[in-house]
């Protein structure tokens, strides 16, 4: 069944379905050939690199049990054997090579389009006149939690209603079109997780938002390990995924406001102190450009050396992409986040300013 939502009727919005879509040829990986780099999940779709893999690496089950999983969500989407492969492992390399003597069938095209979709929504967004039209996107393929799904969600629509934005919600790849993203002032990724989008969907999604579209990502939607759009981590997030604690995995932490001038940020004070998972990253999004508006104290939550970050830790960030606006926090994988009163204030304004409410950082689209 196709996962529908819908806004209530305060926002006069509503999605539809149109026809049935033809089958996805134009997937990412379509013709890779196998690899130690590619997603588990494509390994294990062919019986022969199941055969090469418990060949060169019997144990490989062991590694993380779980992960092997032909069905999406699937964690196989979002590692690869070299990510998870220990450290000294010396047949990695020649796994590597028996794996890329594969042969890339039409059968293996299949199996990787088929997480994809062309599926296009047709949105009714009612008289949207002076008032931000917001797409909440939530297409995963790989890591799906879905009580922070759902508890953002609603956190989302309550500021709606408070606001007065005509929200609708997907999970359709297909969603985001030319046609489909020409109607909205911001795309709020929601946890998203894995490699969700065709070629061509990721080339409108980029060029709407490099033409003056917003983006706001919360939490998972720059959590992956691995991810296969260098554009979407690099660019648009801005830093690449590093790890969080485990044992505990959620602790309190104190927030510091880094920048109080900014309207993301106004309200908030100096900070808060909350629970939650808390994410390291493999380098400082600041020196990629980003303006930082909030910052972890690792003295508050003791990180593991491997992912102690020091006294510049960001948590929460802006980037100008293009003429596009992109804001990008890591905070939210308890669902309890988004009832706690400075995290919901805090998205609400970055909601607004990705949507082009203050435009002052950025040029206006």
């Amino acid at each position: 069944m196709p996962h529908l939502m819908f806004v209530p009727a305060f926002a006069m919005a509503c999605l539809c379905w149109g026809a049935h879509a033809d089958p996805v040829v134009d997937c990412p990986l379509n013709d890779a050939p196998f690899s130690v780099d590619s997603p588990v999940l494509d390994v294990y779709l062919n019986p022969d690199a199941i055969a090469v893999v418990q060949k060169n690496w019997p144990g490989v089950r062991t590694v993380w049990p779980g992960l092997i999983s032909t069905s999406v969500p699937s964690f196989g989407a979002i590692v690869t054997l070299r990510s998870i492969a220990p450290t000294g492992f010396d047949a990695l390399g020649r796994l590597d090579a028996e794996l890329r003597a594969l042969p890339v069938t039409d059968v293996d095209r299949r199996a990787r389009c088929a997480r994809y979709d062309n599926d296009v929504p047709q949105f009714d967004l009612g008289d949207k006149a002076n008032r931000p039209a917001v797409l909440v996107f939530e297409k995963m393929t790989g890591f799906r939690d879905g009580p922070s799904v759902t508890a953002a969600l609603v956190a989302f629509k309550e500021m709606a209603r408070r606001r007065g934005w005509a929200l609708v919600v997907s999970d359709k790849g297909g969603a985001l079109t030319p046609a489909a993203l020409k109607q909205f002032n911001v795309v709020i990724w929601n946890n998203v997780s894995g490699d969700v989008l065709t070629l061509s969907q990721r080339a409108a999604f980029k060029q709407y938002i490099e033409n003056g579209g917003g983006f706001v990502g919360v939490h998972g939607s720059g959590g992956d390990p691995e991810t296969f759009w260098p554009w979407y981590v690099d660019e648009l997030i801005g830093a690449r995924f590093g790890g969080h604690p485990g044992n505990p995995q959620f602790r309190d932490a104190r927030i510091n406001i880094a920048g109080p001038s900014n309207a993301i940020v106004a309200g908030l004070g100096d900070g808060w102190t909350m629970n939650d998972e808390w994410y390291s990253f493999k380098s400082n999004p600041r020196r990629n450009g980003a303006r930082i508006l909030a910052t972890l104290d690792e003295k508050s939550y003791s990180p593991p050396d491997h992912l102690v970050m020091g006294d510049d830790h960001p948590i929460a960030w802006t980037r100008c992409i293009g003429k596009g606006r992109s804001f990008y926090s890591a905070i939210g994988h308890r669902p309890e986040t988004y009832s706690e009163p400075s995290h919901v204030r805090f998205l609400e304004q970055a909601i607004e300013w990705a949507a082009g409410k203050d435009l002052s950082d950025c040029q206006k689209g």
